[in-house]
């Protein structure tokens, strides 16, 4: 399966939008998240995507199909940590789920943004949990730090979030 990474533009606002409505359905089950007035969830950040330069919006294709998207920024999770970028949000539809399209967009990310990493993962999501693990070990070769129920980092249920940390400024 061919994956490819592609830079959104202010054109695909829209792609992304609606990918977000799917990824924050599903993410629901976990931070009890409500849509709102219009039955939808909204994200109060995406337009910043396109206006603020550390903010890096991506679709991930797999077979020239739309497959997912991934919202890179320099916001860190753990506020007391230094970091040059952070994963957003990462969402890959179900159907190229555990076909390797995740995990190669996580590499493409990694090849165009190099420097002090954090990605928080909630640990209700068993999917997601076993996904981080592996490719986060896999990618560092075992030289990350992953601290559980990492303080203030707490999801809309209250749980608090794990937080990866690791560096591939020399990879």
């Amino acid at each position: 399966m061919e994956v490819k990474l592609k830079r959104a533009l202010l054109e695909d606002r829209e792609i992304i939008a609606n990918l977000l409505e799917k990824y924050s359905y599903e993410f629901s089950q976990y931070d009890d998240r409500d849509v709102n007035k219009l039955g939808l969830y909204g994200y109060q950040y995406l337009d910043y995507y396109w206006t603020e330069t550390n903010r890096h919006p991506y679709i991930i294709e797999a077979d020239e199909n739309i497959a997912g998207f991934v919202m890179i920024n320099d916001f860190p999770e753990a506020n007391d940590r230094e970091t040059d970028f952070s994963v957003s949000e990462f969402f890959v539809m179900h159907k190229y789920r555990r076909r390797g399209v995740g995990e190669k967009a996580f590499l493409m990310v990694m090849n165009l943004h190099k420097g002090k990493w954090q990605l928080k993962r909630h640990p209700k999501n068993l999917a997601s949990v076993s996904f981080w693990d592996k490719v986060v070990d896999e990618y560092t070769n075992g030289n990350y730090e992953l601290i559980k129920s990492y303080p203030n980092t707490e999801y809309g249920d209250g749980t608090l979030g794990d937080v990866f940390f690791f560096d591939n400024s020399h990879r």
